[in-house]
């Protein structure tokens, strides 16, 4: 597809140096480098976190990164914006959603809020598209990065057709549904890493500085052995939106993406997921087993789909260490939004408190402004991509969200519910018959003990 940049050609080639030869020297040197761990982005293999920010200015040529949105509602506009609030010579030069709605609304907002930006926003009609293949064709623009912040259900495809593309990869959490999307991902990422390409996930924590530091001093033995601990996700309800006459079953359910699981994962997995990764973080990697319960009793209007409204998961982990999490999406009750962690020499508040004998707490170096980590997480993609050492979170990510899920099927299904037994025999699919806009079935809302494990 033609360029869309009506500016002086110097704005997008560097003298002497062309675009592609630029980002194709990064990818070829990112090979050398595909092993870095950094910020916990390689938790599984337990390895320390390190400082933020890792990579120094860059100070070669700064080469213009053209970013591709891959679904527009409101996290997708706004993961625009901080992309661009992230780095100079950034541009937002194509998008794509699966309602016209949404991609006119986000364009109306991102010109406004983009406007101080120069140049950064360029989008045109020729590069705006709708519809389930909208995809496919924000990939084959001139597009070096995208966005992927449609509904988790389309995570992995959208995923692995980026990273065939040849594109670096902001992708929202979670980054799947099911187990098949989970080991979708997975095979994604480790191709990226082949390729020589970034993924980095929107977990802030792992780019918060009092969240990296207060967990450093964790994996150095602060708090001594991490025995257990506990996670929060417990909130008032969120938006939903009734359904008009004129739409079918499945723009309906895709409108309101939250309350189906084939769409969300349930909120347990769309949302509950920042305090399970963090859990992850300190442990090492994810839980052998859970065993947990949840159930539907303050949200039952059928406009609610077939999510529960509150889960209790206990998941045990292969040192023998239990966490408790809790979640809850319900008006008029307590909210409580946090994780701790209890080792034998101390507790912790990864968010930025030690307690025991060797204290800490948190703050920002005089002198210096605090981090906004949701726009700290782009920095760092686009640092490392043109230092030639991309991060790839995607593995991680993946565990996390695998987590998250094996806690939603024990619930649903009052089972426990081992890690092997999803990564290896779980067949659990939860995509439709197709991808149109016509009837399409609600599942029923699960029971535990009469749903069966899958």
């Amino acid at each position: 597809m033609a360029s869309t940049n009506n500016q002086d050609t110097n704005t997008d080639k560097t003298i002497g140096v062309s675009r592609r030869d630029f980002l194709n020297s990064t990818l070829a040197a990112s090979a050398a480098a595909s092993s870095l761990a950094w910020l916990g982005g390689c938790a599984s293999t337990g390895r320390r976190a390190q400082s933020s920010p890792f990579f120094p200015p860059y100070t070669g040529e700064s080469e213009l990164i053209r970013v591709g949105v891959i679904g527009c509602g409101g996290r997708g506009t706004g993961a625009a914006v901080n992309c661009i609030e992230s780095s100079p010579e950034v541009a937002i030069v194509a998008m794509g959603d699966l309602f016209q709605d949404h991609l006119d609304s986000s364009r109306e907002s991102l010109t406004e809020r983009l406007a101080e930006y120069k140049n950064a926003f360029r989008v045109t009609d020729d590069t705006s598209f709708v519809g389930f293949d909208a995809y496919k064709k924000v990939l084959a623009c001139d597009v070096d990065l995208v966005i992927l912040a449609a509904p988790p259900h389309f995570r992995p495809e959208h995923l692995a057709a980026a990273i065939n593309a040849g594109k670096h990869v902001f992708m929202e959490k979670p980054v799947a549904v099911d187990p098949t999307g989970i080991r979708s991902v997975i095979e994604s990422s480790k191709s990226a890493s082949t390729k020589g390409l970034g993924i980095v996930a929107g977990t802030q924590r792992r780019h918060d500085p009092a969240y990296v530091e207060t967990m450093n001093r964790v994996l150095d033995g602060a708090i001594g052995e991490v025995v257990g601990g506990q996670c929060y996700w417990n909130q008032g309800e969120l938006w939903v939106k009734d359904r008009e006459e004129s739409w079918s079953d499945m723009e309906w359910q895709c409108r309101n993406w939250l309350y189906f699981t084939w769409l969300s994962g349930d909120h347990i997995v769309e949302q509950h997921v920042h305090n399970l990764d963090v859990i992850n973080w300190a442990m090492g990697g994810p839980p052998v087993k859970a065993v947990g319960m949840g159930g539907r009793q303050s949200r039952t209007d059928p406009k609610f789909g077939n999510v529960f409204d509150h889960f209790a998961i206990e998941y045990e982990y292969a040192s023998g260490a239990r966490v408790m999490s809790m979640c809850r999406q319900a008006q008029g009750a307590s909210h409580r939004v946090t994780e701790r962690l209890v080792g034998t020499k101390g507790t912790c508040s990864p968010k930025g408190t030690i307690e025991g004998r060797r204290p800490f707490k948190f703050e920002v170096p005089e002198g210096q402004e605090a981090v906004n980590p949701y726009i700290q997480e782009h920095k760092d993609l686009i640092a490392s991509i043109r230092h030639g050492q991309p991060l790839n979170e995607g593995v991680r990510i993946a565990e996390s969200t695998m987590t998250a899920i094996m806690g939603r099927i024990s619930a649903y299904t009052g089972r426990e519910v081992s890690w092997d037994w999803l990564m290896k025999k779980s067949e659990l699919d939860l995509a439709p018959p197709a991808y149109a806009f016509t009837d399409l079935e609600v599942r029923p809302v699960s029971i535990p003990g009469v749903t069966k494990l899958a």
